[in-house]
Formats: structure tokens, C-alpha cells, sequence
């Protein structure tokens, strides 16, 4: 039961959904086996006092006093909770969606020639949508069904006058070009960081008639044609600012959701100018990032990923913000998920510590936690390669580089971050081993760093050659 897809999912409700559940799984209309609400009673108790589901064979005499162990019968209550634990998701999320549920029950009432309460169902549409807090392309589909809704009812009633084929047409041709424009821009960030390739259909002529109808100023689709175009072509800094500008105007435009992605979408354009040599979008990522937290907009579920703990970190370190890097760390600490919280913390005042040549202070950092993910303890050993490099104590160094070399054997690691680390500790060995007045060997070193592809240290070794 511990393992079972019901336990997963009843592990992701707070107590006022499994609530609303009990009521939902105890309703005759939906269910009328006493078993399942029994089992929904014993596994809502044990998420109450933080106890593992039991055994299926305590679970069965629970649930059947006195009956011979069976273990059908509790696998078939089991499969009858979780399709009704479905089914009430699906409700809750139908229930949320005031403006779809009128339209919906717009229909309903048209096929029924109910025509006192279609009208009523189809104007409660419109104000539910006029109180909708967003503009982004779900609005225009909104208006696109509204309108749909409208010229069904008309043809049904075979009315002679105007109808309104056009509206139902624009509304089509907006929520079309908004999903469109936003699905592109999400394929082609996509495209570039896992090198595939996507087709993109009729993009083109939707950009030939963005251009000749003017609708970028709607916010839904301007903000998606001008951050396609900056992707697509990255010398044309103005269609990046005009979507750096929309991006701030647009906070009440779109959902938390899309508008993290949006800021995502941004910063990874500034990453990429600032790779090719543009130290200007390296002021802009930061700012990005600096907003996105201050908005909220980078959190997932109240949390911020791992990823982009570290990454605000190191743009704060390499624009030597101390101050405000050192706040962050603290201040955003509880925002990390608890099974990664210590470690990505500790990791990353270690790197502020380095970064402020208070070395002892990173190392001892480094040395009281427990990197249990792979990738960041390899991070952690490379810190203190560079402290130990920097100390000048080679004979440390020297033993550290061979455990580190034995690790990364021993351990699975493919592709890029195996021959990064290995390259990193080869190159750092022959900088160890440089002597001071060969010009040829260092010239030699200095080639081999600049020409290695796999190499994330490679300007901190510059840096020491």
C-alpha cells in the first residue's frame, strides 16, 4: 500500500481536500461500498499522524472483520478509491473554472431548446470571463467558445438576421496565434538546450500577419512574437528589449505559472549573449533573476529549485554583490526543499566565502556537510581544488586531485560532467607541475585550456596560468 499510486496521490492533498474527499467518496451518488469509505477513513488517519499505510493483511481486517484474508478484495477497494479520488480532482478543477462551466451549461440548455436559460448560462459566461484576472491565450479561447456558443445557438433558431460568424472567426484567429506563439517560443528554448529539431508549421505566415495586422500590442501575442524573434535572432537586441518591457508591464496579464516561464525564457536569452561575450546581459539576467524572486515568480509550489538557488548565487558572486548574495543565501534558505535544504546551503556559503578570500571559513563549510547528490559533491571537491590550489598547498592538493580522479571512476558518471572533471583535474595537475620560466610550456597549457570543450573551470585556470 505504501508503494500504491492511492497512497502517492492522497500524500499530495492537505487535510481540507481529503476533507471535501470523505464527503465526496461518502456522497451514494458516487458511491455506495462501504469498504471504500472505510478505506479512505484508515489511510486519511495515518496521513494525520504522519504513520506508513498498514499491510495489506491488517488492512483487510480492518476493512472486513472476521473475513478470511483476501487479497482481491482490498486491491478492488483500493482501485475504486483512486477512480473516485480522480473523479474528484477532475470535479474540484471543473468547479474552479467558473467561465468554462457556464459555457458548458450554455450548450446543455441549447440542445434542450431551454431558451430563458441558455440566455441566462451565456450572459453569466461573459461576466465570468469579464472578472477573469488574465489575458494570456486561454482568454481568447474562452472568447473563441463563447462566440461558438453564440452562433450555434443562432443557426439552431434559423435566424435570418447578421450572425455573428465573423466574431466567432477573429476570437478563433487570436487564441490560434497566442497558443501558437507561446508554444513556438517554448519549442525553440527547448530545441537549443537538448539539440533536437522541431517543425513548426504555419509559424511563419502567423508572423507575416502579426506584422500586417498590428494585433503585437495585444499583450498575449506581442509578448510571444517579440520573444520569438529575439531567440530566432539574437543580433536584433530590439525585439529582446521590447519583450524585457512587456514582461514588466504584463503582471496581471498572466497566470504564476507562465509568467516564471516567461522570465526563464529571458534570462536564458541574456545567458546565451552574455556566453558569446556580451557583458552587458550579465547586468540584465541578474536583474531578471533579482525581480523573478522578488515577485515570487520563480517559486514552484512554494519552493525554489536547486537549480536556480545556485544559479542567483553565482550571477551575485561573479557581479561581486557580495551583500546582497549573503542576504539571499539566509533569506531563501527555507525555500529550498528539506531533503536538499543543508547541503545546497552550506554549498553555497562556501562558494560566497571563497569568492570573499575567507578560505578557512569555505572550507570548513565544505567539510561538515554531506553532499549526498552526486554532482554537487563533485562541485563541492572542485571548490576546494581551487582553495587548496590557491593556498599553495600542493601536497594537499596533490592527494585531493588523486581522490578525486578515484571518485569520479568509481562512481556512474557519463557524458559532459565525467570528462569535465577529469579534464579540470588533469589541467590543474600540470599547472601544479609548470615550471616557472618554460614560456613554450605555458604557452602550450594556455592552448590546451582554451581549446578543451569539456572544461567549466576553464577560466579560473586561465585565470591562475
Amino acid at each position: 500500500m505504501k508503494s500504491s499510486k492511492l497512497w502517492e496521490l492522497l500524500q499530495t492533498m492537505d487535510i481540507r481536500e481529503r476533507t471535501r474527499l470523505q464527503k465526496f467518496v461518502a456522497s451514494p451518488f458516487f458511491n455506495q461500498r462501504e469498504d471504500v469509505i472505510r478505506l479512505l477513513e484508515i489511510l486519511d488517519a495515518c496521513l494525520r499522524t504522519g504513520e506508513s499505510p498498514p499491510e495489506k493483511p491488517a488492512l483487510f481486517r480492518l476493512l472486513f472483520p472476521g473475513a478470511s484474508f483476501d487479497d482481491h478484495r482490498v486491491r478492488l477497494a483500493s482501485s475504486l478509491l483512486l477512480k473516485l479520488a480522480e473523479k474528484f480532482l477532475v470535479y474540484e478543477y471543473r468547479e474552479s473554472q467558473a467561465v468554462d462551466y457556464e459555457i458548458q451549461l450554455a450548450g446543455l440548455y441549447r440542445r434542450r431548446n431551454l431558451e430563458r436559460h441558455y440566455r441566462s448560462a451565456i450572459r453569466q459566461a461573459v461576466v465570468q470571463q469579464k472578472k477573469e484576472p488574465f489575458r494570456n491565450a486561454e482568454y481568447f479561447e474562452q472568447s473563441f467558445r463563447i462566440e461558438l456558443e453564440e452562433y450555434n445557438h443562432a443557426a439552431a433558431s434559423w435566424r435570418t438576421g447578421a450572425i455573428n460568424l465573423q466574431g466567432v472567426s477573429d476570437q478563433f484567429d487570436l487564441s490560434y496565434i497566442a497558443q501558437k506563439l507561446r508554444q513556438s517560443c517554448f519549442s525553440l528554448s527547448h530545441q537549443a538546450v537538448y539539440n533536437t529539431e522541431y517543425r513548426f508549421g504555419l509559424l511563419e505566415e502567423v508572423l507575416d500577419y502579426i506584422g500586417r495586422t498590428g494585433i503585437q500590442d495585444i499583450p498575449a501575442i506581442g509578448i510571444y512574437y517579440h520573444c520569438y524573434l529575439a531567440l530566432v535572432h539574437p543580433e536584433m537586441e530590439e525585439h529582446f528589449r521590447q519583450f524585457r518591457r512587456k514582461i514588466g508591464e504584463s503582471d496581471q496579464a498572466f497566470p504564476r505559472e507562465e509568467m516564471r516561464n516567461l522570465y526563464l525564457l529571458a534570462i536564458n536569452y541574456c545567458i546565451k549573449k552574455y556566453n558569446e561575450g556580451n557583458t552587458y546581459f550579465l547586468e540584465e539576467e541578474y536583474q531578471l533573476y533579482r525581480q523573478g524572486l522578488e515577485k515570487g515568480y520563480l517559486e514552484i509550489d512554494g519552493y525554489l529549485s536547486r537549480f536556480t538557488y545556485r544559479n542567483v548565487v553565482t550571477i551575485g558572486l561573479v557581479m561581486k554583490d557580495f551583500e546582497w548574495v549573503e542576504q539571499f543565501i539566509h533569506q531563501y534558505r527555507e525555500k529550498l526543499k528539506p531533503d536538499i535544504r543543508d547541503s545546497i546551503f552550506s554549498f553555497c556559503l562556501a562558494n560566497l566565502e571563497y569568492e570573499k578570500r575567507n578560505f578557512a571559513a569555505a572550507i570548513q563549510l565544505i567539510q561538515k556537510s554531506e553532499y549526498r547528490d552526486l554532482l554537487l559533491n563533485l562541485a563541492a571537491k572542485t571548490l576546494l581544488l581551487k582553495i587548496w590550489y590557491e593556498l599553495g598547498e600542493y601536497d594537499v592538493l596533490e592527494s585531493h586531485l588523486e581522490a578525486m580522479r578515484t571518485f569520479i571512476r568509481r562512481k556512474r558518471i557519463i557524458g559532459y560532467h565525467r570528462s569535465n572533471y577529469l579534464n579540470t583535474i588533469a589541467i590543474t595537475k600540470k599547472l601544479v607541475n609548470l615550471k616557472p620560466y618554460d614560456q613554450g610550456q605555458r604557452e602550450a597549457l594556455r592552448l590546451q585550456i582554451e581549446q578543451t570543450m569539456a572544461l567549466a573551470e576553464r577560466e579560473w585556470l586561465l585565470e591562475q596560468l
